[in-house]
């Protein structure tokens, strides 16, 4: 992959990233001294920035218009609009954003702990490195496909307005979100087994999180997904992820034994879970 289409990968993401494509906002981390920062904002994976995952390989093509995919994508799009100015909008607003810290809070609830560098500074590590590991592993998809998102099909609002420029030129299918979401999912279930049903469903949430802002066809999400359990079984194969894991795990378990819980109002996020798709 060439240099400059990384860049422009790379500043896509930061745009996500920051919630307000065009300028930094307070949700900007600080800078992490152990890790270098890619961009800003944006750490370094585990994987080598020179061979990312070439998810084109293995997702298939984007539905075509008139395909039953597409018909399905249509449905449940036009589904995903009923809610919104509901308790799901919202959620499905506050999950758009990926800007540490606020976005380590996503799975605190269905974890049942403070996720948080204070709190867990290796689990906290673990999530904001291995964003850029899932999120970019979706651009060789991306890149190829240039699949046009649904509010530029509907003409309907989007929950983020100010990211809507932007995602005009970023392609719609495999959806990067929905692959962050789901990766860091799977790698939460193998570290707290004992939570694997609550944060895989929170996992799937997320995604679909995607088609009730409406930035986001149903199988834009099922392909994040496949690109997301690529871009995971591909990081087993690193040491230093897998010893990011041991860490994590035990502070999981130390954190656990104290009696700490999550921080977080769990009962109006498990509220607003339940309008379904």
């Amino acid at each position: 992959m060439s240099s400059s289409l990384y860049r422009g990968m790379l500043a896509t993401l930061l745009c996500l990233l920051v919630g307000a494509c065009g300028s930094l906002t307070a949700d900007k981390p600080e800078p992490v001294a152990e890790v270098p920062e890619i961009r800003p904002g944006i750490l370094q994976g585990y994987l080598p920035m020179s061979d990312p995952l070439e998810s084109v390989v293995f997702v298939p093509a984007s539905p075509e218009e008139n395909a039953a995919r597409q018909q399905l994508d249509n449905a449940i799009s036009r589904q995903a609009l009923a809610l919104r100015d509901t308790p799901r909008w919202a959620l499905a607003t506050q999950d758009a954003h990926l800007g540490f810290p606020a976005a380590a809070n996503t799975f605190s609830c269905a974890l049942d702990l403070p996720i948080s560098e204070e709190k867990t500074p290796a689990l906290y590590m673990l999530l904001r490195r291995t964003l850029a590991d899932v999120g970019l592993a979706t651009y060789s998809a991306k890149n190829a496909y240039q699949r046009p998102r649904p509010f530029m099909a509907n003409g309907q609002p989007t929950c983020t307005p100010e990211e809507e420029e932007m995602l005009r030129g970023d392609g719609s299918y495999p959806s990067g979100h929905t692959s962050i979401g789901w990766g860091w999912a799977l790698i939460l279930a193998e570290l707290a087994p004992e939570r694997a049903e609550a944060i895989l469903a929170r996992g799937k949430a997320f995604g679909e999180s995607r088609i009730v802002c409406n930035v986001h066809w149903y199988s834009d999400v099922v392909a994040g997904r496949m690109v997301a359990a690529g871009a995971v079984a591909t990081l087993h194969a690193n040491p230093q992820f897998m010893a990011a894991m041991a860490a994590a795990r035990a502070e999981i378990r130390a954190v656990r034994e104290q009696g700490q819980t999550s921080p977080l109002d769990c009962e109006k996020e498990k509220k607003a879970l339940a309008f379904r798709l």
